[in-house]
């Protein structure tokens, strides 16, 4: 089969996008069916706060494969690990598909512990596949990993796209039935229930886990002598890359030769340069997956769901576009990039400002305002997802350990982030919604 359309890069390139888009499909996918479920499940619009506490405690894999690494360094089979939660994952999905409706009597008061639990079990595999996922990409050669940001784009863009399709959200402004002149929100049906949309995310994750087992066949059992004539390569090969970033510039690594490195002495990677690349990923990822969706729709509802959801689908649009052109454009100067993580916090201030302002923020009722909020949600996350892939792929080249603390940052950083916006949101509620069918701000 050797020089067939199976053994070629492109081949490759999809099966590591596949693989990436399983690594946060599932607690996406759960966040942007919640307008479905809170309509259905007893504890309706407190399910977003318990979500949020679900995937805090989903963080107790990250650790404890941080811990293990740390312990016990080259005695962590990754890839049975990735093998053992992307089943994980595939099973909790179909049993969601299943049961996620089932109402259990807790304490005298209806739960839905089925939907719960499972909530858990994709949280805790989302969250550990940052610690996971990441280092095993140190296998392939560098081009790769920016592939695998492509896909974890894609885990955001895919299950937007179907719920859109189903219709989540739609309303219709209805006069109301008391005469007095006022609007009253008619929600619409969707187009098919949430067991076919978790049975879509079922599907998604069988691909992805497919797509893993087909990279694994592909990897090849070099032998530890030539890791010298590998190594003496290695100069040519990232011209070739930077030449032709969609083709294979280098061998992918055998498991021989990644035991060897995660064996090498971990001191020298804790130099400043990564130290700065490490927090600015993390202040990044705090932004992207913590602070703003935290306060989307504050900032995007007062000018109108179309807003709303053209903020979001074109906002998970730019994510996977600004991956792709990180394969081709790549930023080496940490002060280019600690001038483009600058300029995505002047938008990132808008939308909070904007948040802030709910319900009555400028330019409300003008073609203007749509346009800037749109625009400043496509900026900033495409902003800071092209900073997540040229810093991810700046930190393959720091090895097995420089991927494992890269996936460690990327998780704290979406951690922080989540659990310093929700007591704003949840608790103290900063942040005040606009009504549907209302004119919150009269003149």
């Amino acid at each position: 089969m050797e020089g067939s359309w199976w053994s070629t890069g492109v081949v490759s390139h999809i099966l590591v996008a596949l693989f990436g888009m399983g690594s946060w499909v599932s607690v996406n996918s759960l966040w942007v069916e919640l307008p479905v479920v809170v309509n259905v499940l007893p504890e309706g619009w407190n399910l977003p706060a318990y979500l949020s506490v679900l995937i805090a405690f989903g963080n107790l894999g990250p650790v404890a494969v941080t811990v293990i690494h740390h312990f016990a360094p080259g005695r962590l089979n990754e890839q049975l690990v990735i093998h053992i939660i992307q089943v994980l994952a595939i099973v909790a999905s179909a049993f969601l598909a299943i049961f996620w409706s089932k109402v259990v009597s807790v304490a005298g008061s209806n739960h839905s512990l089925p939907y719960l639990l499972l909530t858990f079990v994709l949280a805790f595999v989302c969250c550990t596949s940052n610690v996971t996922f990441l280092p095993f990409m140190f296998r392939f050669p560098p081009e790769y990993i920016r592939t695998f940001f492509v896909g974890q784009g894609f885990s955001a863009l895919f299950p937007c796209v179907v719920a859109l399709g189903q219709g989540v959200g739609k309303l219709e402004c209805l006069n109301s039935t008391s005469g007095n002149g006022t609007q009253e929100p008619h929600y619409l049906k969707e187009n098919f229930p949430a067991e076919n949309f978790f049975w879509f995310l079922f599907v998604m994750l069988v691909f992805s886990g497919l797509s893993f087992l087909a990279l694994t066949f592909r990897m090849p059992t070099q032998p530890a002598a030539e890791d010298a004539k590998n190594e003496a390569s290695a100069s040519v090969q990232e011209e070739v890359e930077e030449r032709h970033p969609l083709q294979n510039g280098g061998a992918v690594a055998s498991d021989d030769q990644v035991e060897v490195e995660k064996s090498k002495p971990t001191e020298t990677f804790w130099t400043a340069r990564n130290i700065y690349l490490l927090v600015l990923l993390g202040i990044s990822n705090a932004l992207t997956n913590g602070v703003l969706p935290s306060v989307q729709s504050f900032s995007c509802l007062p000018y109108g769901t179309m807003t709303f959801h053209l903020s979001v689908v074109l906002g998970n649009i730019a994510n996977p576009l600004a991956c792709f052109i990180a394969m081709f454009v790549l930023c080496r100067s940490t002060l280019i990039l600690g001038g483009l993580s600058a300029v995505g916090g002047v938008f990132a201030a808008y939308l909070l400002a904007l948040a802030a302002l709910s319900p009555c923020p400028p330019l409300l009722g003008n073609t203007a305002g749509i346009f800037l909020v749109v625009f400043s949600w496509i900026v900033f996350t495409g902003m800071f997802s092209y900073l997540k892939v040229d810093i991810g792929s700046l930190l393959h080249e720091g090895g097995h350990t420089a991927l494992l603390w890269c996936g460690v940052s990327i998780q704290a950083g979406s951690l922080i982030g989540a659990l310093s916006m929700f007591p704003l949101v949840s608790i103290y509620h900063v942040f005040q919604r606009s009504h549907d069918c209302m004119d919150d701000c009269p003149v």
